[in-house]
């Protein structure tokens, strides 16, 4: 298929479409519109209808109970009424109990005189529902008893009596349910028509009172309306073949001129310039599509410059889903952050390994000091105490070795303090805070909220979080002139919760020398995947540490 034909196509399917969907939502909303107000004028005449007719009933029924004049001369040979209604004060339908089951509106008044009945004119409603104006040729407005015969003389079946007729539409069912409501559906002749229904309830008396026309005579000018619909639809879409010949040829003339350009070009023959120039646009274009291909392609090789450098965060988005060397760099990249990250995780768990066993090396040293150089000053100590005879040479000597032996104390609890492992983190760090008390005017304050039962801190991050401590310490007493120092240690269930706090002078984490621990922490923190918030502002330095709780 030529393009010629493909736009022709095309053009002429989206312009049918379009004439179609809008010639069918205009004749959909005029429908729609002429139902609502059909439904709305039947709703009107209904109303008033049923207010004439509730007034008249009323008005009779007030008259007749104000009325002195006792009558119950009815003809029982023609109205035969059961004790039941008679003993029933207000307004009935006798119809059922009429002999020819003419319509008839009674009412029944009990007095000390006895019972009073009279029969409502009919004439009386039969005028108010037989005024026909606004309904058209086919309107009516009618009434349906109880027992879902009509009460009302039909005009489309003049010589039936109403009672003869059966009326059990939706619109009757709906109103004696109590249902006022409007709608197209079916009559009793069965023809579809515009309804609306409600019910006239006064005293006894119930009655459903309909106004209706014919769905046939209202369609009229939609027919009308359809019919002009079909010839402007034809009539635009013939305009529009006319008008798409015209315009293919438009199109396609130069996209002709520009195929035989290519061709020219693809023979090697540059030099013929005639038709580029007549087709100035058409080519212009061709030359912006390849001047994209270049930009796209100056793009790839920048992002392949920039991963070569292993600057890896550098974005890059393929043209389209096609974009092989596009997909491809972004394999390239993906790869390379891959391996940097099994890098970084090697280096992490070298580190670690490091640490831990700069930590273990700690505790055996620690423990041969404890074990092994106190043990034998220990021994020199009862030695001195049974050889020694001079008294001022046995305290002189006892207290170097008191002194001696408290000073590898002190050596052995800061290579690795016992307690961690026997009483925990929180009771070391309050321990060891405590010792440094005694020995500086700051003022430390520490707060142990961890789980003195059943902690999840592990060994490895309690020796960690305790060297963390020591190194926050250790700088605020050297560098920070703080006065004031709050720890906080807390345990949750899913982290570990570190708050470090002083009023020292702070520090700018950019510049700060290696020299003040801060690189130590940070990697302390990394080791045991955990996160550090540093606040270096001055009068309140603050470090906010979390590490996961290892379950």
């Amino acid at each position: 298929m030529n393009i010629k034909t493909l736009i022709l196509i095309i053009i002429n399917s989206l312009i049918a479409l379009v004439i179609t969907v809008l010639s069918f939502s205009s004749y959909k909303q005029f429908s729609n519109v002429l139902n609502e107000r059909v439904l709305l004028q039947l709703n009107s005449i209904k109303t008033l209808k049923k207010n004439q007719i509730e007034h008249l009933v009323k008005s009779e029924w007030e008259r007749f109970e104000n009325s002195d004049l006792y009558n119950d001369s009815i003809d029982t040979t023609i109205l035969k009424l059961p004790d039941s209604i008679k003993d029933r004060k207000g307004i009935h339908d006798f119809t059922p109990y009429h002999a020819d089951h003419k319509t008839t509106i009674g009412f029944v008044s009990n007095s000390k005189k006895g019972i009073s009945i009279k029969i409502l004119d009919y004439n009386k409603i039969k005028k108010i529902l037989l005024e026909r104006t606004g309904m058209g040729n086919s309107g009516e407005s009618y009434l349906v008893g109880e027992d879902f015969r009509m009460r009302s003389q039909s005009r489309f079946y003049p010589n039936k009596t109403p009672y003869s007729l059966t009326v059990k539409t939706k619109g009757v069912t709906n109103a004696f349910k109590g249902i006022n409501g409007r709608g197209v559906f079916k009559d009793y002749r069965g023809i579809d028509v515009y309804s609306v229904y409600s019910l006239i309830e006064v005293s006894n008396l119930k009655l459903v009172i309909l106004s209706e026309m014919d769905v046939d005579e209202v369609t009229i000018p939609l027919k009308k309306l359809k019919e002009r619909l079909i010839g402007l639809t034809l009539a635009i879409f013939l305009l529009a073949v006319m008008l798409s010949l015209f315009l293919t040829r438009i199109i396609t003339n130069p996209i002709k001129n520009m195929r035989n350009s290519l061709r020219v070009m693809a023979q090697g023959d540059y030099n013929q310039s005639n038709e580029f120039i007549k087709n100035s646009i058409e080519i212009k274009e061709m030359f912006d599509a390849l001047a994209n291909l270049k930009a796209s392609l100056q793009g790839a090789l920048q992002f392949s410059d920039a991963i070569g450098k292993m600057n890896l965060n550098t974005d890059y988005q393929p043209k389209s889903s096609s974009d092989l060397l596009g997909k491809s760099l972004l394999a390239m990249r993906d790869k390379l952050i891959e391996f940097r990250n099994n890098e970084e995780n090697a280096r992490m768990i070298s580190k670690r390994m490091l640490v831990n066993g700069m930590e273990d090396e700690r505790r055996r040293l620690s423990q041969e000091l404890h074990d092994g150089v106190g043990l034998y000053l220990t021994s020199l100590k009862h030695y001195i105490e049974n050889k020694v005879e001079d008294e001022v040479q046995k305290t002189e000597m006892k207290k170097i070795v008191d002194d001696t032996i408290s000073e590898i104390r002190l050596m052995s609890n800061a290579l690795m303090p016992a307690s961690i492992d026997d009483f925990g983190i929180g009771n070391t760090l309050t321990n060891f805070i405590e010792s440094l008390k005694k020995s500086t005017t700051v003022t430390i304050e520490y707060e142990d909220l961890t789980k003195q039962e059943n902690s999840n801190i592990t060994n490895q991050q309690a020796i960690n979080l305790f060297r963390i401590s020591q190194e926050l310490i250790n700088n605020s007493l050297k560098h920070s002139k703080a006065k004031n120092i709050r720890i906080t240690l807390s345990e949750f269930d899913e982290f570990i919760s570190l708050f470090y706090f002083d009023d020292g002078i702070g520090f700018d984490v950019s510049t700060v020398k290696l020299g003040l621990g801060i690189i130590n922490i940070k990697e302390r923190v990394g080791i045991c995947n955990g996160t550090i918030t540093i606040n270096p502002a001055p009068g309140s330095t603050t470090f906010e540490i979390e590490l996961p709780i290892e379950l």
